[in-house]
Order: C-alpha cells, then sequence, then structure tokens
C-alpha cells in the first residue's frame, strides 16, 4: 500500500474510507497483523477524547494535522511522540486532528 504525499500538507484525508472507532473519533486502518502490531489514521473531532487506556507494546504516534493533548502536553503538527509499554494515559484533541499511529501490540482501553 502507498501513500503518495500524505505527509505534505494540503493531503486530502477526507477521501479515505473512514470508520468509527471512538465517539467523535474515526480510524482508517493501514494494516494489522496477526502478531498485534497494527497502524492506522485516526481523525479526531474538536473535542474528542480516546479513554484511558495502557500500552502493551511501544505506541508511536505522528501528527498530521491540528493538535492533540495528553497528560504531558499538547501536540502540534510534525511532532513524534513515543509511548513506551506499560505507559497509560486518555487523549484528546481540543480543536480536531490527524494523526498516524503505529502500535506494536494492542492497547487495553478501559472504558
Amino acid at each position: 500500500m502507498i501513500f503518495k504525499d500524505i505527509f505534505k500538507s494540503g493531503y486530502d484525508y477526507q477521501s479515505l474510507a473512514w470508520q468509527p472507532f471512538r465517539s467523535g473519533v474515526e480510524i482508517y486502518k493501514l494494516y494489522d497483523s496477526d502478531r498485534g502490531a497494527s497502524a492506522a489514521l485516526l481523525k479526531y473531532e474538536a473535542g474528542a477524547k480516546v479513554p484511558h487506556h495502557t500500552h502493551s507494546g511501544y505506541e508511536h504516534i505522528f501528527i498530521l494535522k491540528g493538535t492533540q493533548a495528553d497528560r504531558n502536553g499538547t501536540y502540534e503538527v510534525g511532532t513524534l511522540v513515543i509511548n513506551d509499554p506499560t505507559t497509560d494515559h486518555d487523549v484528546q484533541s481540543m480543536d480536531g486532528c490527524i494523526v498516524l499511529i503505529i502500535w506494536e501490540r494492542p492497547v487495553v482501553i478501559e472504558e
């Protein structure tokens, strides 16, 4: 699968086949593996949140559009966030955002 220009300003993310993920958050899956690794784009509406969750492996988040925040700070376009295994947090976007997210292993969401 090839995504030309996905990191360039002005990429047409709306043309992707987004699916519901959480309230106010949609997902476009890039891949899933039988070993637990996966990657996706997540699109947050303004004010949307992903509830508290724990990482069983590394999580890499690259902010493509807008801003995303957790208890450690607010992350703008171009920021790469790496969460270590066993870390936990909740995530929100006050103004909406699109992120590339890569999971080494599935996360455990506490709802």
